[in-house]
């Protein structure tokens, strides 16, 4: 006859590893195909360690350790992974996350894809022309798009806008 503790215990040991594989998720980029592709060797040596784990490996800077978190100069902010311009000034907000947020990207300038990490649901934000992960974009952001693009501060560069010849 089966002990009652057994059974529980096996019972939990099932639950235990279907919510794993369920929290783990997919690999996000593993069939898609970008206009800049590199081999994981030449992507180590082109970023910075920590440009490296966020746009490649799909994680996450600590809030607040951008410097362009406090950026609020007129420019372009662009994929530090392919100099891809990605959002404008003029979009960007702090949305009091710790994270460089924008409600609109350019055009043409990011993909979507479903990230199902974390045992939730999100939509993961990525470069168009190279893959790399930017953040997540929420639907709680300012008009007019309603749409908080919550990027990682170190996935991108910014490029400030020259002043202009009088």
């Amino acid at each position: 006859m089966i002990d009652r503790r057994i059974l529980l215990a096996s019972a939990a040991s099932l639950a235990a590893l279907f919510s794993f594989n369920w929290l783990r998720g997919t690999p996000a980029r593993a069939a898609e195909k970008f206009e800049v592709e590199k081999t994981d060797a030449e992507w180590r040596k082109q970023p910075t360690p920590q440009q490296y784990e966020i746009l490649r490996q799909e994680g996450t800077e600590r809030p607040g350790s951008s410097p362009l978190l406090k950026e609020h100069r007129k420019g372009i902010f662009a994929c530090a992974g392919c100099d891809n311009p990605l959002f404008a000034s003029e979009t960007k907000y702090e949305s009091g996350t710790g994270w460089p947020s924008f409600w609109k990207p350019l055009d043409n300038a990011v993909g979507e894809r479903k990230d199902r990490t974390l045992g939730m649901v999100r939509t993961e934000i990525h470069c168009r022309r190279c893959g790399g992960h930017l953040g997540h974009v929420f639907d709680d952001g300012p008009k007019p798009t309603g749409l908080r693009y919550c990027m990682d501060g170190f996935a991108m560069v910014f490029k400030p806008t020259s002043p202009s010849a009088s």
